[in-house]
């Protein structure tokens, strides 16, 4: 019997949306574009969260009615995986900005950690002990602290900079940028295991 397919719901009010959608696509996953609240009743497996401007996401989120739903269906458990810009906007706290955002991850993010300096870069790392992993930083945040039911995946320089709790999963780099689809991949077996969780007995 074959398995039944997986679908992945990919935020795109601002910034870098349309590069998960193409990789989701080489994977052959199943996926559409939520633009407006509506696109929320739309039946998902998982969501995506890309990178972008943090601030200006949580405006249009507010703007649109989306954000209590949003939160809503993350707190009840559904998959979850941002990047960047959307580690901000799943982060607890944020330790050099004014306010946090969707504040369902007990993480302390933080915000343009890596300054102007080094605001984009290429590196390789292990992520969740696979090695040779491309991390792409563009003004990238980091995780200064995380609570203990925190899965640590990542670090670069001794910095967090991956992390999973439960059902969501951060990446301060863009794993969507690297042509790889090592972390993706990740985020599909949680998806996969979540299901298999939560059918009925």
């Amino acid at each position: 019997m074959a398995s039944n397919p997986i679908t992945i719901g990919v935020l795109c009010l601002q910034g870098a949306f349309i590069e998960h959608i193409h990789l989701l696509q080489t994977m052959n996953i199943d996926t559409f574009e939520i633009r407006q609240k509506k696109d929320l009743q739309i039946p998902m497996d998982g969501l995506i969260i890309p990178g972008g401007e943090s601030t200006a996401m949580f405006r249009l989120l507010n703007h649109l009615d989306m954000k209590d739903t949003l939160t809503k269906m993350i707190q009840e458990g559904l998959p979850v995986f941002g990047t960047c810009a959307g580690l901000l906007l799943l982060a607890r706290d944020i330790d050099n900005y004014q306010e946090s955002f969707l504040k369902v991850m007990n993480i302390k993010a933080k915000k343009n950690a890596y300054g102007r300096q080094l605001s984009s870069f290429r590196t390789k790392g292990t992520f969740a002990s696979k090695e040779n992993i491309e991390f792409v930083f563009i003004r990238a945040p980091y995780i200064v602290t995380a609570s203990d039911d925190v899965d640590i995946l990542a670090t670069h320089e001794n910095k967090i900079v991956a992390a999973r709790q439960h059902h969501m999963l951060v990446t301060a780099f863009h794993p969507e940028l690297s042509g790889q689809t090592t972390i993706h991949d990740y985020f599909i077996d949680m998806i996969k295991s979540s299901n298999s969780t939560q059918k009925p007995s």
